[in-house]
């Protein structure tokens, strides 16, 4: 019984403390990974990981060296951010790995990267062949960046000559029958006219909305449950 009250002492201060170190570093580390960033993710892991079952290793070396390897990686990323020099020796560059509609096989040869990866890249953008692409630009997270020729390329609204519309952002504002709030407040909206707007449809109670949307000078959208899900419900 004692090696599972320390297995979970040691686990769920492990789970905090990644989760602290996770926020410390910021979004960068899953939207805009590198291969670095994927390393010292597992890292991070194999080290709670590891603890959990060494008799040896307890609480404070646990966080000794979650804290040590956080600082370190936070250093790094303060450096690549404040130091402009060192982001192509730390995080790497995009390579033009299509120049003009010509392959620079330097540069795939360079990137690790053979003829058939490029085409499944190239195909992930929507370009399902190579003769379509002016620019391909190798980006440091592995991802492809695609500018097509000319006629491969979308038109613009501007080409087409259709007249100017604002964009607005879509909202959520109900959620699994539940009012968001905060999304509500963002926007100066109050609770009670989002009740007033789903009751014009026919909606005297959120718990009966899967999902709610609004978008300015547009109708409130709204999905109801479904008449199974309202009986599970």
């Amino acid at each position: 019984m004692m090696d599972y009250g320390r297995i979970a002492v040691e686990l769920v201060i492990g789970f905090f403390a990644l989760f602290s170190i996770t926020q410390l570093l910021g979004k960068t580390q899953i939207t805009q990974i590198t291969p670095f960033d994927f390393i010292s993710a597992l890292v991070l892991g194999e080290l709670v990981g590891n603890a959990l079952y060494d008799n040896d290793i307890g609480v404070v070396k646990i966080l000794f060296t979650l804290g040590l390897w956080g600082i370190l990686i936070f250093l790094l990323e303060t450096i690549t951010q404040k130091v402009r020099k060192t982001r192509g020796l730390l995080e790497g560059r995009p390579s033009i790995v299509i120049h003009k509609g010509i392959i620079n096989k330097k540069e795939l040869k360079k990137s690790k990267l053979d003829i058939d990866q490029l085409r499944h890249l190239l195909r992930s953008k929507g370009a399902f062949s190579i003769q379509e692409v002016e620019y391909a630009i190798l980006e440091t997270d592995g991802t492809v960046s695609v500018l097509k020729k000319h006629p491969y390329a979308q038109p613009l609204n501007e080409d087409l000559n259709i007249p100017f519309k604002a964009v607005t952002l879509p909202i959520p504002v109900i959620s699994d029958g539940e009012i968001l709030k905060d999304n509500l407040d963002e926007f100066n909206l109050s609770e009670q006219w989002l009740l007033n707007e789903i009751k014009k449809i026919g909606y005297h109670n959120p718990k009966d909305i899967v999902f709610a949307e609004w978008e300015e000078g547009k109708p409130i959208y709204v999905m109801p449950y479904s008449e199974e899900d309202a009986t599970t419900n």
